[in-house]
């Protein structure tokens, strides 16, 4: 029994689509999670997945890479707010999906943006990400000091109230952000999109993945609408899928 069908297993046990990672990369991660937890072989680490729920959450939680924080590369976040106000309509309320959302930094970055920008708009931010039990911690809106250290100080004034050693995000802002479940791989994607933040998670993902991702955002998105992407993850050929460059990661919809 090979990593192979460890993949087919996981996809029918979980609906998780690991053939679309990058191969190598992937094997590198599932064979360091079976040496962390001392199993020999594929057929052992199954049977050790289906009775030990926390091993279990821990798989799903490593191979979904749940890394993120709140203005990750702030200088990007800078030209973002920029583009915005001079690209897309943010007085009439924008409607704007953050993919692959995490613990919800993300989206919540982007939901104190827009809130600076005009506060009496009615903007939507749809927040979606594949691993249920990081979506409900992302709906509480807790974060420890450590995961606040991007987020500027007038902005942490203004959105968080500090309870201990936690800040607690703004009611207002919380109710800015709709967090779903959703597979980029295996589901479909809503449309009219203002603006689509999908950052640093594609690059563990195969080319033709990527291709049918960023096609599939590109029909996703108004005429006029912006994609934004990591900072290790440039579109080379961003003419394909309907592009013209905003920004050096920021993507315009023609």
């Amino acid at each position: 029994m090979d990593l192979i069908y460890f993949e087919q297993w996981v996809l029918k046990e979980y609906n998780i689509d690991l053939s679309a990672y990058k191969s190598n990369q992937l094997h590198r991660r599932i064979l360091s999670l079976m040496s962390r937890v001392e199993v020999n072989s594929v057929e052992e680490y199954i049977r050790l997945l289906k009775k030990d729920p926390v091993q279990k959450q821990k798989f799903l939680d490593f191979i979904t890479i749940n890394v993120t924080e709140f203005f990750r590369n702030p200088d990007i976040f800078d030209e973002l707010s920029k583009i915005i106000k001079s690209e897309l309509p943010f007085n009439s309320g924008l409607k704007i999906w953050s993919a692959a959302c995490s613990i919800g930094s993300e989206p919540y970055s982007l939901a104190m943006i827009m809130d600076n920008l005009n506060s009496r708009a009615n903007h939507k931010i749809i927040a979606t990400d594949i691993d249920s039990t990081i979506l409900e911690r992302a709906k509480i809106g807790e974060y420890g000091i450590s995961e606040i250290k991007n987020i500027p100080k007038q902005f942490l004034a203004k959105y968080f109230e500090a309870c201990g050693d936690k800040y607690i995000i703004n009611p207002k802002i919380k109710k800015l952000v709709e967090f779903k479940k959703h597979d980029l791989i295996l589901d479909n994607y809503e449309s009219n999109f203002d603006l689509i933040v999908c950052r640093n998670v594609v690059i563990y993902f195969n080319q033709d993945v990527k291709d049918k991702i960023y096609s599939k955002m590109s029909n996703s998105l108004k005429k006029g609408g912006l994609l934004f992407v990591g900072a290790t993850e440039s579109i080379y050929n961003y003419k394909e899928y309907g592009f013209e460059k905003a920004s050096t990661f920021i993507y315009k919809k023609i």
